[in-house]
């Protein structure tokens, strides 16, 4: 597909400091725009809908909705919007669970401002973005002789309950961070032990830890 001559890009962050570095990056760059901004997941689904543009930057941790959650409804009412992911997260966390969700490509908030051009120039011409890190995860994934990891098998919410309990969080606390009920909570919390085999907080937290699935 042909690059477009002006590559219109909206920003969906809620650190207005990294809002404030995308656009200085974008700015010096030819033949891309920004063309909007929000600061949580209900306001990047408005701009969306209103704004016209090629390409959206979401942050995979937002305050009021995962971005996974975002990414999934924006591809129901916007799917001509590349959405290119942004996270602090490892490639390993977040990665392949937001290019099954939809995703036009996942980048690390680390990488070099040169990767994030091209990241941009190449989900505006209809393609995906794939970093090394995130290549070899799919690799990893794909791999006839590698055993699927218990956590793979959980739901995008289910395994966000799970990194947020084994962060040290109460089901009362994700329950308000994630603006659900705590009934519904715990009902991830069960849903999730059961998948994985697990009998109690203790060992979801030691199995987060052994797999690197928590900071």
């Amino acid at each position: 597909m042909k690059e477009k001559e002006h590559i219109r890009v909206l920003i969906a962050d809620d650190h207005a400091i990294v809002r404030e570095g995308l656009k200085q990056i974008l700015a010096d760059t030819p033949n891309i725009v920004v063309t909007g901004e929000a600061e949580h997941g209900a306001a990047a689904v408005q701009l969306a809908r209103h704004a016209q543009a090629e390409v959206l930057l979401l942050d995979i941790s937002m305050p009021d909705r995962n971005g996974i959650d975002v990414l999934k409804q924006l591809r129901k009412e916007t799917p001509a919007l590349a959405v290119l992911m942004l996270s602090m997260h490892r490639e390993d966390q977040y990665a392949v669970r937001a290019l099954k969700a939809g995703a036009a490509g996942y980048l690390n908030k680390q990488s070099a401002p040169a990767e994030l051009v091209d990241a941009i120039r190449q989900v505006a011409s209809g393609r995906k973005y794939v970093s090394p890190e995130v290549a070899q995860e799919l690799a990893n994934q794909v791999s006839d002789d590698r055993d699927a990891l218990l956590h793979e098998t959980l739901s995008d919410r289910e395994f966000q309950t799970l990194r947020m309990i084994a962060s040290g969080m109460a089901v009362s606390e994700i329950a308000a961070e994630l603006m659900l009920s705590v009934k519904t909570v715990s009902m991830y919390r069960s849903r999730l032990l059961a998948k994985m085999k697990l009998r109690h907080n203790a060992e979801l937290t030691h199995y987060a830890i052994k797999h690197r699935l928590v900071e």
